[in-house]
């Protein structure tokens, strides 16, 4: 492990650096290359490559710790790994090998390492794999070559000063189709959350819950995490649908609650009116970045509804769950099998 870079790690925002090396492999004459390091960050391609014309992408998102011994790992790259591959195959793009993909997150952070922040600071290095149609298409149909790439970047903590409760509002625009791509880890999901996001910015609102599209009764996701619930039984809740993204952070903190706090876990549908009704006493989003983010509050065009825990702190469950999967990703609490990939010793 050499020396570290001379960064300010515990100031540090959710921002992308420019890092020493990221890594490329290419989808040509039907065969993905062997892949390589390299340090250029740009990238050249036709103005008519398939991701600009018919946005043709998939993208993960994971990160590399410093654990409290001192090791650099990362969290379940297999599972990330395994999401890229079913993602690429709903967009007709080939998929890039699964123990390829985790052998690619280890060379780069490996070649990053000078990166990775200490434990201790909060900060933890962002690891984004993404791949995309690199060749030209006019007509509407799947590229022929692509581009598969990791780069990583430090980041801070998702929030400073402890996880603080945030208000969300319940959205008038929908997130995904039915039997659409709402399932997969596309760059066009994103894309039209975006006009949503900010209009909900502009009216002091931290997030948008979306329903489902085709009754819009039941709860299914923000723009870029899955909702948990408490009930009164301190059951913990997770909506369910086939139109939400499987997240890993989910699929975690589901283990966690079941098999290290001995709590019941419940995947149902939701309706939007039980949790205006009072049916349950905390709420939370999570995701990658932040692993759990709070809600204090739902705001159904004007209608508000306040959680227990209010608008101070976390919930003591949230917080209990928050606590001990973070626990596991550094090291202070032992991982189930499989969970932490050592990347350096």
């Amino acid at each position: 492990m050499g020396a570290k870079k001379d960064i300010d790690w515990s100031n540090l925002g959710f921002d992308y650096h420019v890092t020493d090396k990221r890594y490329v492999s290419m989808y040509q004459n039907g065969a993905w290359d062997e892949g390589k390091l390299i340090s250029d960050d740009k990238i050249v391609m036709s103005e008519d490559a398939g991701v600009l014309q018919y946005s043709q992408s998939v993208f993960e998102g994971l990160k590399a710790y410093t654990t409290q011994d001192g090791k650099i790992v990362c969290f379940r790259p297999d599972l990330n790994a395994e999401r890229m591959y079913d993602s690429a195959q709903y967009l007709e793009m080939p998929p890039f090998p699964k123990d390829r993909f985790v052998d690619a997150v280890v060379e780069t952070v490996r070649a990053n390492d000078a990166w990775v922040p200490p434990y201790g600071t909060g900060a933890t290095l962002y690891i984004r794999p993404f791949m995309f149609g690199y060749s030209p298409v006019i007509g509407v149909s799947p590229a022929e070559d692509y581009m598969f790439r990791i780069f990583v970047t430090p980041v801070g903590p998702y929030f400073k000063g402890g996880a603080k409760p945030i208000v969300v509002r319940v959205s008038d625009y929908d997130r995904a189709a039915p039997r659409g791509t709402g399932h997969i880890k596309a760059g066009l999901n994103y894309a039209m959350s975006l006009h949503a996001i900010v209009d909900a910015h502009n009216k002091g609102f931290s997030e948008n819950i979306y329903l489902d599209p085709a009754t819009r009764t039941k709860l299914e996701e923000t723009g870029g995490a899955n909702i948990l619930l408490v009930d009164a039984d301190n059951t913990l809740v997770i909506p369910k649908s086939t139109s939400i993204l499987p997240s890993i952070t989910r699929r975690s903190l589901h283990y966690v609650a079941e098999n290290y706090l001995g709590m019941k876990v419940v995947e149902r549908e939701v309706l939007l009116s039980e949790v205006m009704g009072g049916e349950f006493k905390e709420c939370g989003l999570c995701g990658t970045a932040a692993v759990i983010s709070p809600i204090g509050r739902i705001n159904d065009h004007g209608k508000e509804f306040t959680f227990s825990n209010g608008m101070e702190k976390i919930g003591p469950v949230m917080g209990k769950l928050l606590d001990t999967l973070t626990g596991i990703q550094m090291g202070r609490i032992e991982a189930p099998e499989g969970w932490i990939k050592v990347i350096e010793e």
